[in-house]
């Protein structure tokens, strides 16, 4: 009788890694079949491996590309673009495994962590050392420096120090025929040939697997100080955004809440904010000293102008981590409300309020509640469509808003993600967005690299 050829590539795989974990009963491989994302639909996997060594996922990769069997490589599952979701009869390759921070080199600034390694865990230890790990994602407690790499993802920081991508000096990836090459390293300056650095951030898994990197660490800057911006409306938030970004300020943090995530956050946290504001900005520097004051006195000024109700300034560091665990935890209250699915779009600075009001007129006109939140500093804001949890149609109604907005933020010159990846979720807008010609380019990079198309099919493309 003939063996099946995922069971096949099973049993070789077992006996090429005998003491590698490898999960295939359908009870235990369903936790790792969906991300963060509500309403996406996922695969059936032929397994989930854990692998401990970049040695481990080249011998993975190797079988895989002799038995033409797809891989998924998937962190934590935070992601919220369906960039790890589980596709039928590929083996989910999970990295969490792989957490080891190689090294934090204080004289180049650098470190060296592979890519299990959590987002909080790195910055706690540059903490250590008086330096400083820039990205931030709003899951950094429990997201993975692999997904932040495959996804390029955001944060709270990105307004002042971009998104993973200006972090990474180097990258090790093992590719699709179980090659491992090295990208860049400690040089801060390097131009030899391609950027594959960056081409790799932000591919999803699609073009290799992370395997290690080479992370760019600052001097720790000095304590923060926070200031929050009460409006009635949200055009008026936008406004102050808009004069705050004309005026030249760049705060380490420049995020917004809707009225309807205010009260969310406030009756999950118990803050006591603002309950009746139609939204409130939450500034904060970073440079220290007399600067941070002037800093903190310009968007003052600024929310004033827009109209804003009430201004309060938070000089308490445990008041100020609170406050900002409260925007963090943004996503979380909404979906005490609901089924919350969030999304990311983002639009050129100056044009926040002109993005917000298409959101609310969105919201009207489909009769649904949209929670706004996000990076307004930077211009992604993350509209989020909070449903009930028993609405059969809920999947369509979003995808009928969410065409709306997009096609807004299209026109506005701005992106249907600004930092939660392509994945599954938005790969149909890619071609809207980058145009055929790019998209092109991008099949033929990933024909290249791929060529038997086994790292994450069908996602991003």
């Amino acid at each position: 009788m003939a063996v099946e050829p995922g069971a096949r590539f099973l049993d070789r795989l077992r006996d090429a890694l005998p003491r590698l974990r490898l999960l295939t009963d359908a009870t235990d491989t369903e936790a790792y079949r969906h991300d963060e994302t509500p309403y996406l639909h996922p695969g059936t996997p032929l397994g989930v491996c854990f692998p401990t060594s970049t040695a481990d996922v080249q011998a993975i990769v190797r079988l895989a590309a002799e038995d033409q069997v797809a891989l998924v490589p998937r962190g934590a599952g935070s992601g919220l673009s369906g960039g790890a979701t589980a596709v039928d009869g590929a083996l989910t390759v999970v990295m969490t495994g792989m957490d080891r921070i190689v090294e934090i080199d204080e004289r180049n600034l650098c470190a060296v962590v592979q890519p299990g390694v959590v987002n909080a865990d790195l910055g706690r230890a540059a903490a250590e050392r008086g330096l400083f790990y820039a990205p931030d994602p709003a899951s950094f407690e429990w997201c993975t420096i692999g997904g932040n790499l495959a996804e390029n993802s955001g944060g709270l920081r990105c307004v002042k120090y971009g998104v993973t991508r200006d972090a990474v000096l180097g990258l090790e990836v093992v590719l699709a025929d179980g090659a491992v090459i090295r990208t860049g390293g400690k040089n801060i300056k390097d131009v030899v040939g391609y950027d594959l650095t960056h081409l790799f951030i932000g591919s999803e898994g699609t073009l290799g697997i992370i395997t290690e990197a080479t992370l760019r660490l600052r001097p720790m800057p000095p304590p923060k100080l926070t200031l929050l911006c009460f409006f009635q409306t949200v055009r008026q938030a936008g406004d102050a955004v808009a004069q705050m970004t004309a005026s030249g300020l760049v705060p380490v943090t420049l995020e917004l809440l809707d009225g309807f995530t205010i009260r969310a956050v406030d009756a999950a946290l118990r803050l006591g904010l603002d309950a009746d504001a139609g939204a409130m900005l939450m500034v904060e520097s970073d440079v220290g000293g007399a600067a941070s004051e002037a800093e903190i006195d310009l968007a003052a000024r600024a929310s004033e102008v827009a109209g804003a109700t009430s201004v309060v300034r938070s000089t308490d560091p445990a008041e100020a981590d609170w406050l900002r665990e409260a925007r963090r935890r943004a996503h979380w209250s909404l979906e005490q409300a609901g089924v919350a699915r969030m999304d990311d779009v983002g639009v050129p600075r100056a044009l926040i309020p002109e993005m917000l009001a298409v959101i609310e007129r969105v919201a009207a006109e489909h009769g649904m509640r949209i929670g706004v939140f996000g990076h307004a500093g930077d211009g992604n804001l993350h509209p989020t469509y909070v449903m009930d949890r028993d609405d059969p149609a809920a999947e369509a109604r979003i995808d009928a808003a969410r065409a709306e907005i997009y096609a807004a933020a299209l026109g506005m010159g701005g992106t249907v993600s600004g930092e939660h990846g392509t994945g599954v979720a938005k790969r149909g807008y890619l071609e809207a967005q980058r145009g055929p010609d790019a998209v092109r380019v991008m099949r033929a990079v990933k024909q290249a690299l791929d060529p038997l198309g086994i790292l994450n099919p069908g996602k991003v493309l």
